[in-house]
């Protein structure tokens, strides 16, 4: 009991910071990517061949370029796009300078999921509502995006999940947050009980934004 309290005294702060900061960066970069990632889902889905609004250039140019990015891995991206991101929010390191990387890495990838589960809503459902009149803005609300949500949840979990790691990886280059700790003082100074408890936070939030991912799908799914 000596022990923990100890380890409480000498790292309770740091820890708690670093969880606060790992909040700050999934909750800030996941909102961003949903704004981004959610339209460009819809429009990679209406933009197909024999779609609403069907354009082969869009579409291929979209395809494309989500592609590309999402073949980069994260922490290749998080160098690569350093002057960028500078330019951009005036910084490279701490929570402020890892969102820009973490957006352009998560948002391709909610596209593609977006995507994914639109096209699961049944082609029958769509004609139905076409063939009385509806407008395609609201069949993509009230049909696609309706029928679908079950599917887009499970798949925001996903990527929030996936922007967790990323956010870890993240500390490489002094983003901040558990990452960044591990990194620092269990990799470089060896604290082997900063890098467990590290891992094991990581693991209780992961468990966590996946049994809440869950209930909700299984929720909306029911309703």
């Amino acid at each position: 009991m000596t022990a923990i309290q100890e380890f409480i005294d000498n790292w309770g702060e740091d820890i708690w910071v670093s969880v606060i900061q790992t909040f700050q960066m999934v909750s800030i970069s996941l909102a961003i990517s949903i704004l981004i990632g959610l339209p460009l889902g819809v429009l990679l889905v209406m933009t197909r061949p024999e779609k609403a609004w069907s354009n082969k250039f869009v579409f291929g140019f979209l395809n494309l370029i989500i592609n590309i990015i999402r073949s980069i891995p994260f922490i290749i991206l998080l160098f690569f796009i350093l002057p960028f991101t500078k330019f951009l929010v005036g910084t490279s390191i701490g929570v402020r300078g890892v969102i820009v990387p973490l957006v352009i890495y998560t948002a391709p990838y909610i596209a593609r999921l977006m995507e994914t589960a639109l096209l699961e809503v049944d082609r029958g459902v769509i004609e139905a509502y076409e063939a009385m009149g509806i407008k395609t803005r609201q069949i993509i609300w009230h049909v696609l995006v309706r029928e679908s949500r079950s599917s887009i949840v499970l798949g925001l979990t996903i990527a929030t999940i996936s922007l967790i790691g990323a956010t870890a990886m993240a500390g490489l280059v002094g983003g901040g947050g558990l990452g960044d700790l591990a990194y620092r003082y269990g990799h470089l100074r060896y604290e082997v009980d900063v890098m467990y408890v590290t891992v094991i936070l990581l693991i209780i939030l992961v468990q966590g934004m996946q049994s809440l991912g869950n209930r909700v799908a299984a929720k909306l799914k029911k309703d």
